[in-house]
């Protein structure tokens, strides 16, 4: 590990990744969590070229629509529908010009609503009252390995709510905001309440869909997590969102379920634990 940071800077567009943002289902992928991240740093660098920037980011959701090879990646932004109190801004990724990720957020207007706000679960215990859980345990990869994850209580299958933060940086030498810091481990939802061991069971997610009432503060991403899995091939993760302060939204991720192929060749297997590559 030479670095301290998930990516370094290639230009203004693309972006290396260090070997702390490999995945848990292949060291040889990049785990979703920083790169969704990255894109989020990617649109925040599209909106800063502008004068105005009172929208905020309030619903991001993203496709996986191939393997995340731990190679080179490109991220084109682009505004897709401009507007003063509504826009929805898109960000691709691309790994050897083939899209495998596409983001795309909706921005609203901000407004004083302190006099109506209301309807939010209460705030978690504090990380800093916490212990820390080797993740490691359960999962391999050079980004579980970069984490220090904090539950509140024992984790149990389906079940777990846990504060994540990481030492490093997003991308090497340019600062993140706090949300794009904050997204880059909302992914990590889908590893610390697993259902059945990954030894035998794969469960990776095909998507990320958050939702935000308020913007991330701080360091740490509150994950209070439910895993359900249906009798046909699919399931669903299930968060409420949480930093130091509160809760702020919600995030769900769809799974596709199938046995751990332990004897099929490597190929394969490459295949199954990425069935839509």
């Amino acid at each position: 590990m030479s670095t301290g940071s998930y990516y370094e800077p290639i230009d203004t567009s693309r972006y290396k990744p260090t070997a702390h943002a490999s995945g848990a289902w292949d060291p040889d992928e990049q785990h979703f969590s920083p790169l969704g991240g990255l894109a989020v740093h990617a649109i925040d660098r599209h909106l800063a070229r502008r004068a105005d920037n009172s929208l905020l980011v309030s619903r991001i959701s993203f496709d996986i629509l191939g393997r995340l090879a731990l190679d080179e990646c490109e991220i084109r932004v682009e505004t897709i529908r401009p507007g003063r109190t509504i826009e929805l801004i898109e960000a691709t990724a691309l790994i050897a010009d083939r899209p495998v990720v596409r983001a795309r957020a909706w921005l609203l207007a901000a407004g004083d609503t302190t006099a109506v706000a209301g309807g939010a679960p209460e705030p978690l215990t504090s990380p800093d009252k916490l212990a820390s859980w080797p993740l490691t345990d359960v999962w391999p990869g050079g980004y579980i390995a970069s984490l220090d994850v904090r539950p509140l209580a024992a984790p149990q299958p389906g079940r777990t709510t846990a504060w994540i933060s990481t030492g490093l940086d997003l991308v090497a030498g340019q600062r993140s905001s706090p949300l794009a810091s904050y997204v880059a481990l909302v992914d990590t939802a889908n590893g610390i309440a697993i259902r059945q061991p990954p030894t035998a069971w794969m469960f990776p997610n095909v998507d990320l869909t958050i939702h935000l009432h308020r913007q991330p503060e701080g360091r740490w991403t509150g994950l209070d997590t439910t895993v359900t899995f249906g009798a046909t091939g699919q399931g669903v993760t299930t968060s409420v969102l949480h930093d130091v302060h509160g809760p702020l939204g919600h995030a769900q991720q769809i799974l596709t379920i199938r046995p751990q192929p332990t004897a099929a060749p490597l190929e394969r297997q490459r295949h199954l634990r990425f069935p839509y590559a």
